[in-house]
């Protein structure tokens, strides 16, 4: 991550939009991080769905590569865009998630280990630190009431406090260019689509992946009161700041 152009175009853009007087939270999860650490460890990951199954070993992997390598490359990028970052870990109040079927995991309930829900977020430290100047960049850890730790969907964190902030937009910026009717093919990028177009497409398998939580999260936002979302990736700069100025320019804008 130290040293990538995409994010260093990405800070760039944000540091535009900070400057037009936007208040930006930026969210991250980290799973190619974690998936390398875990191998390293001789840890063998499990996706079911697109959803990391968290045991006791691989939370460990997940706090490591979460809040400490990819949250401090993060703060490290946006400082040299001459943006103020503070790293958080500690924003997110959660609790365990129920087994339950999930897209793309079988007919049977799955129990995905230490994965937590949002149950509440630290909105006035976050409104204290944009008051300030600051961006915050929220890693998608969170706890319990016992003090226990829960690896968290950076989509579902992102989606829940948009809605819980009013956020308009929320970006989502992923390893594809958006949506796309073809995964092998990236020309094939959907510029909008509706909740039943996306739940249709995932039904029919054309959508796979960690792209099936992202819709769904998504289109549950938008029920919730998000206005816009945008999927993008892959982002070259002035791409973010052109797709929230022209939505479906550079990636996909989901519809209710």
């Amino acid at each position: 991550m130290v040293g990538d152009p995409r994010l260093a175009a990405i800070a760039g853009d944000l540091r535009a939009l900070v400057e037009d007087g936007a208040r930006v939270v930026l969210v991250h999860g980290g799973g190619p991080q974690v998936t390398a650490l875990s191998k390293r460890l001789g840890i063998e990951p499990r996706i079911i769905g697109g959803r990391r199954v968290t045991d006791g070993p691989t939370l460990q992997a997940v706090k490591m590569a979460i809040a400490g390598e990819v949250n401090v490359d993060l703060c490290a990028a946006l400082r040299a865009a001459r943006l103020r970052p503070v790293g958080l870990h500690g924003a997110i109040a959660a609790t365990r998630r129920p087994p339950k079927v999930i897209s793309g995991g079988g007919p049977d309930p799955v129990d995905l280990g230490f994965v937590g829900d949002p149950t509440g977020f630290d909105l006035a430290l976050l409104d204290l630190l944009l008051d300030a100047g600051a961006t915050p960049v929220v890693a998608c850890l969170g706890s319990g009431a016992a003090g226990e730790v829960f690896n968290i969907n950076a989509d579902i964190v992102g989606n829940q406090l948009a809605m819980a902030l009013g956020a308009d937009p929320l970006v989502l910026v992923t390893s594809a260019p958006g949506v796309l009717r073809d995964v092998d093919d990236p020309a094939s990028r959907l510029a909008t689509l509706t909740a039943a177009e996306g739940r249709a497409a995932i039904a029919e398998g054309s959508v796979k992946g960690g792209m099936i939580p992202k819709l769904e999260e998504s289109f549950a936002a938008l029920a919730g009161g998000v206005r816009r979302i945008h999927v993008l990736g892959r982002l070259q700069r002035g791409d973010l700041r052109r797709e929230v100025s022209a939505p479906g320019s550079v990636g996909t804008v989901l519809l209710p």
